[in-house]
């Protein structure tokens, strides 16, 4: 195969997935970020990148985003939410973050390969996403992509369509949006 070959590919895997999420699981999560007062984001790893460009998003959105681990994070409060992207939902200082969170009292969403995970049996609300583990031999969806890629792809596309689904519950659009964005560059 040529690379757009293998890129028709991809888009084809992505489509699958769109049918195997929840819209209960994610309306949850859009509700969740409405009520909360604000929102923290973790992954590790390529998942991490995606729950940064999530918290980017969220900014952009007017909302009190975090990236966990970041200088400028704040603190973590019971009226807070806290969304951890993790395709095993086992990496262990993801799971130490789950535990702290959870002895603070804040709502906690795993959007995982595996809801019955130690991240997905800690969180309040659970988003199964389709995809494979780094180590294939442990799911059961099948790609042609190596790890976890197709997850990591999932997930930021499954993120960009809970921004969409709260610019629709807020009244926003993409010029309101734009004011938010970096202008100093």
């Amino acid at each position: 195969m040529n690379t757009t070959q293998y890129l028709a590919e991809i888009i084809k895997e992505l489509y699958r997935s769109v049918s195997l999420i929840s819209d209960d699981e994610a309306e949850k999560l859009a509700n969740g970020i409405l009520v909360s007062n604000k929102v923290f984001v973790a992954g590790a790893g390529r998942s991490g990148f995606m729950a940064k460009s999530f918290a980017m998003r969220m900014m952009h959105a007017g909302i009190d985003a975090y990236v966990i681990g970041e200088t400028v994070t704040s603190n973590f409060e019971k009226d807070d939410i806290l969304i951890i992207g993790s395709g095993s939902g086992e990496t262990k200082s993801l799971v130490s973050i789950a535990e702290k969170a959870k002895s603070i009292g804040g709502t906690i969403v795993a959007v995982t390969i595996f809801p019955e995970s130690t991240i997905g049996k800690l969180a309040d609300i659970t988003i199964k996403l389709p995809g494979s583990p780094k180590d294939q031999f442990k799911g059961d969806y099948t790609t042609i992509q190596p790890m976890g890629s197709l997850f990591e792809q999932t997930l930021l596309v499954f993120y960009d369509a809970v921004i969409l689904r709260y610019m629709e519950k807020k009244g926003l659009d993409t010029d309101k949006m734009y004011g938010r964005h970096a202008n100093l560059e």
